[in-house]
């Protein structure tokens, strides 16, 4: 179970266990909230364990003020230090921090202020994203704020060269994680599994048939009270389609792709972004750059190859 978007740990400890309440919940199953550093107290937090939540993902985005201003954002540095103060107080196991880069006016000395400050905090996981911009939002609408794509570039191979360098393996495009502290929810994204979204634009995924909700929570809202389906529309894949997906997800991860799912030539052309191990081919860390690049020469392998093992301790969230 992940809740997030928005800022769930608004939620008191009691609202929060009201609604894990209504969902059956395996018995070891990961269950993740996403909190605003600003929003955090270790009675919060003991809350939410005592309700059954046993991973925290905290939405740092940086560590630099003036970043966390343009970003609009309300917490300071000294918020996520406490936060995770409270995080180890509770003593949750697996918590992550979550990061992005390509901010307006952000620098590379700011950037690396980030990455050091985050790796001294000792997290297990570290997530770290390319700024993207989103239609009809006010970063779309202002050119100057967008953020240059060299750039973002050169932030993520710093990012890459401190985290491995801590000890933290890439298992997924943006995600870095200590061994045994890989995200479960991320995992089931990137091996195409089935899951289901409660809440205004949230996503589901059922046997190659996905869906999403009404956007505003005010329709969603509404949409419940009277009984009517939430569901704003939906889209079904052809099997086909559901085994070139599969490996487009798969190959963000550190599993990759099986080696026939790319021909001969596309293989020499694409040189140095790919590393075979084995019989597939995984991204390097110039690939992960330029992945689109290789997602659009995949090709479903001819019959007898593997399509896909799965990430196996690798996958996901989100762009890039």
């Amino acid at each position: 179970m992940f809740v997030g978007g928005g800022t769930p740990s608004l939620l008191s400890p009691a609202q929060l266990a009201s609604v894990l309440g209504e969902v059956p919940v395996q018995a070891g199953a990961e269950i993740t909230v996403e909190c605003n550093p600003e929003t955090v107290t270790e009675e919060r937090l003991a809350g939410y364990a005592a309700a059954g939540v046993n991973r925290i993902s905290l939405g740092v985005q940086s560590l630099v003020p003036s970043v966390l201003a343009s970003l609009g954002r309300e917490h300071d540095p000294a918020d996520v230090a406490r936060a995770v103060s409270a995080v180890r107080a509770v003593g949750f196991r697996s918590w992550n921090l979550d990061v992005i880069y390509g901010a307006a006016g952000e620098s590379a000395d700011d950037w690396r202020r980030t990455i050091e400050g985050v790796l001294a905090l000792e997290p297990p996981h570290v997530s770290a994203y390319g700024l993207t911009v989103e239609p009809g939002t006010p970063l779309a609408e202002d050119p100057a704020r967008a953020p240059d794509d060299d750039v973002q570039a050169e932030d993520y191979l710093a990012a890459e060269a401190a985290f491995i360098a801590a000890g933290l393996a890439n298992y997924e495009i943006s995600n870095w994680a200590r061994p045994g502290h890989e995200c479960r929810h991320n995992l089931l994204y990137w091996s195409a599994g089935d899951y289901r979204g409660f809440g205004c634009a949230a996503h589901s995924h059922t046997a190659g048939r996905r869906w999403w909700n009404v956007r505003t929570p005010e329709r969603y809202v509404a949409a419940v009270r009277e009984g009517r389906a939430t569901e704003a529309a939906g889209e079904e894949l052809a099997p086909a389609e559901r085994t070139l997906e599969a490996l487009q997800l798969s190959l963000r991860t550190r599993a990759g792709v099986p080696a026939g799912a790319l021909a001969p030539e596309d293989r020499a052309e694409l040189d140095g972004l790919l590393v075979p191990e084995g019989d597939r081919l995984v991204l390097s860390v110039q690939g992960r750059l330029l992945a689109n690049e290789v997602a659009v020469r995949l090709r479903v392998p001819d019959r007898g190859d593997a399509v896909s093992r799965g990430p196996g301790g690798a996958g996901p969230r989100r762009r890039w």
